[in-house]
């Protein structure tokens, strides 16, 4: 019975003193000055063509795929959005150069921007090229967000022909870092 007393005693001296402890007044209204700058990095586009599925007699042929984007359609990351920046790597194995142009389109299919992009035929050693990071901030930034598709067209520049045989492939790979302000 001691014992217990004991311990119910030390217990409530070891209470007592943090109902009596400082304390100062809050300012809920720091939430308005609250202001967070997130950075996302994320995967644009990505595609690897063998050489053989690239077949033809040695002419310029273009090659075009138009992929959706619906990165934008979220009001939320469109309002929010500051500045993003764009990067570009292609790999080309194959013994022909090509052009990439990167087309952003709006939702009528009508051509916001085009960029090319000159790839070096292969010629025995490395050929990864990465390009300089596109930028888009104000002006540029706004024509980004209207974009809902992104059109690639591959041009093979004139060279010797192309076959079930033939070796090598054109890796495209790409990536955005977003800049994003909330507040």
């Amino acid at each position: 019975m001691k014992l217990n007393f004991i311990s119910t005693i030390s217990k409530i001296l070891i209470l007592v003193p943090l109902f009596f402890s400082c304390s100062s007044d809050l300012d809920f209204d720091q939430v308005n000055d609250l202001k967070l700058k997130p950075v996302f990095v994320a995967n644009l586009a990505y595609f690897n063509v063998p050489a053989n599925q690239l077949i033809n007699d040695g002419s310029i042929q273009p090659y075009i795929d138009v992929t959706e984007f619906n990165a934008f359609k979220d009001k939320f990351f469109r309002g929010n959005l500051v500045k993003a920046e764009l990067n570009f790597e292609v790999e080309n194995t194959i013994i022909r150069s090509f052009t990439i142009q990167i087309m952003l389109l709006d939702a009528n299919d009508q051509v916001l921007e085009t960029d090319s992009y000159m790839v070096p035929a292969y010629s025995g050693t490395s050929n990864i090229i990465k390009y300089p990071t596109e930028v888009f901030e104000n002006q540029r930034l706004d024509l980004l967000k209207k974009t809902a598709k992104l059109g690639f067209i591959v041009t093979m520049a004139p060279g010797p022909p192309l076959d079930a045989s033939s070796t090598g492939s054109l890796k495209f790979r790409s990536g955005a870092t977003v800049y994003m302000e909330i507040e």
